[in-house]
């Protein structure tokens, strides 16, 4: 039975694309604050909102949403044989609960001005740290929670300190005692390793490659230095209540360059973890 011209040509229009999507895997959560990595052919193009993404030899690469993240992200993907496909990824907003946090030293909520030159300092380093695109995809580890305690923060949260709305919470609290050991959530190579910043106190930030970073803040004492290799589950820091905190726990955040990501969605539930 002959088919008809019109369907023949949408077959000759679809089936290259149906083949072509066989060399692109998306593994996460397509939702805000979600971080998803990508395996595809080694030799492809990927772009993200027109912007080129990192990808290793091996074809593998990160993709992260904010908190705020819009409803839709494109990617334009082009293989090693010139074959090109673009996908529109769907992104599921959430929502976020209001956190409020008294007890403060009023400083803390509203610095002085004697130390908005140090923390503007601060903040620009941290944001020059996080620009770096390191090639080698250490989040290939996995992830692991770094401390196991009560979750006193969650991620997204408005925060209304000493009854002050401020910016939203960028990560997860962990209560826990001081001098608890802080471990490696995944393989990676430390980056900073500050014992005073204003706000975060005693803070380490671990490159976990292409552009994935973790933030441990309030630490007491940091066992490592900047350059250092580390694998998941070496002991990195200990619990502190340095900065701007009001007892002893860990706040654990993560970063793809600027985009705050949500590491909760990236380990298994606290009281699975071996």
């Amino acid at each position: 039975m002959k088919k008809p011209l019109w369907l023949l040509g949408w077959l000759l229009l679809v089936l290259p694309l149906a083949g072509w999507a066989d060399f692109l895997q998306l593994t996460g959560n397509f939702i805000q604050g979600s971080l998803i990595t990508g395996r595809t052919e080694p030799g492809t193009r990927v772009l993200l909102n027109g912007q080129p993404l990192r990808v290793s030899p091996a074809g593998v690469f990160v993709i992260g949403f904010d908190r705020d993240a819009g409803a839709q992200a494109r990617l334009e993907i082009t293989y090693a044989n010139g074959a090109q496909e673009i996908r529109v990824l769907t992104i599921i907003p959430r929502s976020y609960a209001i956190q409020r946090i008294e007890g403060l030293a009023e400083e803390r909520v509203t610095p002085p001005t004697e130390v908005l030159e140090r923390i503007r300092q601060e903040t620009a380093l941290v944001a020059r740290v996080r620009e770096h695109d390191g090639e080698q995809p250490y989040f290939l580890s996995g992830f692991r929670w770094p401390v196991v305690g009560r979750v006193s923060g969650v991620y997204g949260s408005q925060r209304i300190l000493n009854g002050q709305p401020r910016q939203p919470h960028n990560g997860v609290d962990i209560t826990a005692p001081a001098g608890t050991p802080v471990l490696a959530p995944a393989d990676g190579v430390v980056a900073l390793a500050n014992p005073d910043m204003y706000f975060g106190g005693g803070t380490l930030i671990v490159d976990h490659g292409h552009g994935l970073y973790s933030s441990f803040l309030h630490l007491k004492d940091i066992y490592v230095t900047v350059g250092q290799s580390v694998k998941q589950g070496d002991a990195i820091a200990s619990v502190g209540a340095t900065g701007r905190a009001t007892g002893p726990h860990l706040h654990w955040g993560m970063n793809w360059f600027q985009q705050r990501i949500d590491p909760a969605l990236l380990v298994p539930p606290m009281e699975r973890q071996e």
